[in-house]
């Protein structure tokens, strides 16, 4: 299974996850919020399983169903996106290469980041104290 194989099934898993908490926390079986979505309750209970990954259309009527945006269930935060439209991206301010490598560095663990910052450290000029001029 390659990365992108497996950032789905873990994608498709997490979504799972949060729409049975989220249902849970409702009190309401999975057969309620699969008519509220209009899909067959068993379809409904692969995609809480994690087995499958709903159309968008269908993630939008869950999200309706269970009442929560729909970023709740992809596990998308307010750090990582604009909350609406008339805001800029988080990183909207800095320039193209720069939003490229801070996305790079999003997908990074923390140990590889902290060396990288260790290293940038190193690439900075020394700052001299400013001198007395000369008399």
């Amino acid at each position: 299974m390659d990365d992108l194989d497996s950032e789905y099934g873990d994608l498709m898993k997490s979504l799972g996850e949060a729409a049975r908490a989220v249902r849970e926390r409702l009190n309401v079986t999975q057969a309620e919020i699969a008519r509220g979505a209009g899909i067959a309750p068993a379809v409904y209970g692969r995609i809480e399983r994690g087995h499958m990954m709903p159309a968008v259309l269908t993630l939008r009527k869950i999200a309706v169903s269970l009442g929560i945006s729909a970023d709740v269930l992809l596990g998308i935060t307010s750090k990582e996106v604009a909350k609406n439209m008339d805001e800029p991206p988080p990183e909207g301010d800095l320039t193209p290469e720069v939003r490229r490598l801070v996305r790079t560095l999003k997908a990074w663990p923390d140990e590889k980041v902290k060396l990288l910052s260790r290293f940038a450290k190193l690439l900075e000029p020394v700052q001299l104290p400013d001198s007395e001029p000369e008399e």
